[in-house]
This record gives C-alpha cells, structure tokens and sequence, in this order.
C-alpha cells in the first residue's frame, strides 16, 4: 500500500530533474561492485527522507517508519556526499534555474557571507568554537551565491574562524565551478586584505562593501543583501538553524540538498500564482 505524502515530498517532476543523475551514479556503483547488486532501496523514497528531516529537523532514529530505514538513509547520504553526487545535482539545477532566468549557466558576479550558527549538545567540540564579536559558540557556515540567490559554494568551519579563512575557501569553490566567467566578489567588512589578495591571485576582483557611516538602524546593501535573503531561506530547514551534524562536511552537504529542493519546486512550481488570480479577478 503507498503511503500518504509528506509536503517536503517531491513530486514527479521534481523528481525527474535529479533522477537521471541518481540512477547514473546507482549504475558506476553497480559497475564497481564487488557483488553486482543494484539493492534493493527505492532511491526517490531515501530523497524524501533526507527533505522531510531537512525541514522537520528529527534525528536520524525519529525518520517516520513508511520512509526507509534511517540506516539506509544515512550510508545513502553519506555516499553521496564523498561522491560529490549532492554538489552535482545542485549545480545542475542551478544552470537551469539561470537559463530560465534568462541569465549564462555561470555568474559573473558572486557575494560572500558568513553566519555563526549555535552547535547541538553532542556535537564535537573539535568542530566547534566561539564566534567573539557574535558570542556565538557554534559553527561558521559561509556562503558563496549568485546575485539571484543561487548557491555557488558552502563551507563549514568553527565559529572561532577568521571570516579571511571562509572567504579564501569560497573564493576557491566559486574559481572552481565559475571558471573565467568569474569577474568579480562582494563581501562586507568583516574580510580583509587576505580575501582580496588572495582573489588577484585567482584572477578575481574582490570588492568590500563598506556601509554609508549616516545610515541609521538596518539598511541593506544593494546586491550584497541577496546572501542575507538565502540564509532566511534556509533557515525554513529546521535542520540547519543550528549544528546538529558531528562532520562540518555533512552540515554542508545539507545546505545543498536544502538548495535542490527549493530549485526542484522553483523550477517545476509557477513563480508567482496569485498575480495569476489578481490578473483574473
């Protein structure tokens, strides 16, 4: 008997913009066995899984009984991740979310951020530390994104690191997957002459965006604000507004899966309904 849907659930086309990618890294896995056997878990169903904990937040025991084994969900989560698998579904639907916006599959602007984020009790404290000018004690998850809001790259590391180390490391991830496309960095002024110089280096024109000294109370940064609204994003994942997972790689690898469903429902959901409903009333 089919079970009953959950709302993080994918749909059927959402799940036939990453299937092809699962069902070719199922056939190297099979070419590379030992046994040859394909098993026997409903890949679709442990995608589920891995969204409807990214949105609940439940531990990996408290997965609901007609979703697959949590057994089985980690060792496919965590496959995926070493494969590098997540990462190429989430590039994959970032090119197409671009093309539909009408925009090259790679950007030629990127904006950097950081935000220190509470570790869970039982997370190591080898992974963790103390973000001083926040007092946060957690972790420090930096985000590279596109001026549409797209995830370029994701780096996880204590909340005791320098925002230059996050940035030296997002920096390399956009090089990687950007290419030549690549021009140019925003960043706030928490990085300093390390990011920048490390960007000449790679090529990349680093620029600090320094807030107007007259403003008042909040006033966002043109473009650079765009990181702001993907961490608000994110955080509708339950899973990711604090650190619960001991590896930082797999917190990262969260933020990616967390990025695949939002561009899976941005590309198969009409973007705004109720203009639709307005224009007809």
């Amino acid at each position: 008997m089919e079970r009953r849907a959950y709302p993080s659930d994918l749909t059927d086309d959402q799940w036939g913009l990453i299937e092809p990618m699962i069902t070719s890294w199922k056939l190297e896995r099979v070419a590379r066995s030992a046994t040859g056997d394909p098993g026997s878990c409903d890949l679709r169903e442990v995608v589920n899984a891995l969204f409807y904990q990214n949105r609940t937040g439940c531990q990996w025991r408290y997965l609901p009984h007609d979703l697959p084994a949590w057994s089985a969900v980690f060792y496919y989560f965590t496959q995926w991740r070493r494969d590098g698998l997540d990462q190429r579904i989430q590039e994959l639907l970032r090119c197409q979310v671009r093309e539909r916006a009408r925009r090259l599959e790679d950007p030629s602007l990127v904006v950097l951020d950081t935000q220190s984020l509470r570790a869970a009790a039982g997370v190591p404290r080898t992974t963790t530390g103390l973000d001083a000018a926040k007092r946060t004690p957690g972790r420090k998850r930096g985000l590279a994104v596109d001026v549409i809001g797209l995830i370029i790259g994701v780096v996880v590391l204590p909340a005791s690191a320098h925002e230059n180390t996050a940035g030296i490391a997002l920096l390399d991830q956009a090089a990687e997957r950007c290419g030549n496309r690549l021009e140019k960095v925003l960043v706030d002024q928490g990085f300093k002459d390390a990011v920048i110089i490390h960007g000449a280096v790679l090529g990349i024109t680093v620029e600090v965006v320094r807030r107007n000294p007259e403003d008042k109370g909040f006033v966002p940064q043109p473009k650079r604000w765009v990181v702001e609204q993907v961490n608000g994003t994110l955080i509708l994942h339950r899973r990711l507004v604090r650190e619960y997972d001991h590896r930082p790689e797999n917190s990262a690898a969260r933020v990616y899966w967390a990025a695949t469903a939002n561009m899976a429902r941005r590309l198969t959901v009409p973007a705004c309904p109720w203009r639709d409903l307005e224009l007809a009333a």
